[in-house]
């Protein structure tokens, strides 16, 4: 095994002791086996696309799937509970606030300061920790977006409500729901205010100008808060640890790099659907209502070890980035991720002895990551 892999395997079985062997020894077995508490769960990426794509068929809002999740704590009207037209529409009137030229311009001007802060410490010879650095940069960009002027102690406490997720439930306890809304309402004042006064620098108030109304704004707040930071704290730094592990330097990050980095860590390890009628998948009989999870990770990892060439599996027409979804729920932030990753590797390219020499896998969270890895720049 090489040394990138051990140190991923390790990243798993922090966040996920129990599920992250058990996934592992369900692929074996199979492109779809039911586990009994779980569902039956998809390791092959065929297959996961072809529930992906089959909305009528596996819905996000039915049991087991992620609207029962998030439903409570956001509202019925966002993104990642909805389906079908309403669904559709939705997303067309936020699709213009993601752009990629838009979300570049938010990056460049809200890390420029904090990036060249970055260069100045590893220039300087300092050991600087990235989990850090990016839970900063990515913090302040999700600021930005939505108007808050302070962010503070809440947006953990919004980190900790994911860490709370696991695998085998459907639904957060009462406790969790009424300790995410709380977080959730104090992080969402200042965007409903934004939202009132109709400010279109930010998100509430270009929402409220595409015709949103003011719940429909609040919950697509509440979303980018509770996703916006943990899935770039969760890649960025495991991106320069793979780029360290497989003997290469920052320098020598490239499109293609990053896209097979991000097959074999796959951010979003898992995704939850609910089957809306009986039928079978992948030889498996799936009754109504049956939860069936899509193992990401396993799915993308079958096309081999981390190969970053040019025309390696990161580029795979079958996978085409099914780490950021599918069909109409492909991930409607992908531009913004990519600006973010793009942003940091470009302050790194100047490293190219960049080592890390320190780092600890982060322990029971939702999304596998590094708790820390910190990082020197060899004179």
């Amino acid at each position: 095994m090489e040394e990138w892999e051990r140190w991923e395997r390790r990243v798993q079985t922090a966040a996920h002791p129990v599920a992250y062997r058990l996934l592992s020894a369900v692929a074996a077995r199979g492109p779809a086996v039911r586990v009994p508490r779980i569902g039956v769960v998809v390791s092959d990426a065929a297959l996961a696309r072809e529930v992906l794509l089959d909305t009528e068929g596996y819905t996000k809002t039915g049991p087991g799937a992620a609207a029962g999740l998030w439903t409570p704590v956001l509202g019925p009207r966002v993104l990642i509970n909805m389906e079908g037209a309403e669904h559709a529409a939705l997303r067309g009137r936020l699709a213009g606030l993601f752009t990629p030229g838009r979300v570049a311009a938010v990056c460049e001007r809200v890390l420029r300061a904090p990036l060249r802060g970055l260069e100045r410490r590893l220039a300087a010879g300092e050991e600087v920790d990235l989990v850090r650095v990016v839970r900063d940069g990515a913090t302040e960009v999700i600021r930005e977006l939505v108007g808050l002027p302070d962010a503070g102690a809440d947006f953990a406490e919004a980190s900790a409500v994911l860490s709370s997720v696991r695998l085998w439930r459907t639904s957060l306890t009462g406790r969790q729901t009424n300790r995410a809304r709380a977080a959730l309402a104090r992080l969402s004042g200042a965007a409903v205010a934004a939202y009132r006064a109709g400010d279109e620098s930010t998100v509430p108030g270009r929402l409220r100008a595409l015709g949103l109304d003011e719940g429909e704004a609040r919950g697509a707040v509440g979303v980018l808060l509770l996703t916006g930071t943990e899935t770039l704290v969760s890649f960025v730094p495991r991106l320069i640890a793979l780029v360290h592990d497989s003997g290469r330097g920052p320098d020598r990050i490239t499109d293609a790099l990053v896209e097979d980095a991000l097959r074999v860590t796959s951010p979003t390890p898992v995704m939850l659907r609910s089957a809306a009628r009986p039928g079978r998948l992948g030889g498996v009989r799936v009754g109504a209502g049956e939860r069936v999870v899509i193992a990401t990770l396993l799915c993308t990892r079958a096309y081999g070890p981390f190969a970053p060439e040019p025309g390696g599996p990161g580029h795979s027409a079958e996978l085409r980035r099914l780490w950021f979804g599918a069909g109409p729920h492909f991930c409607l932030g992908m531009p913004l991720a990519m600006a973010e990753i793009r942003a940091v590797a470009d302050a790194l390219r100047g490293f190219p002895q960049l080592r890390v020499v320190d780092r600890r896998p982060a322990r029971g969270v939702l999304i596998p990551g590094y708790a820390r890895l910190s990082v020197r720049a060899n004179p």
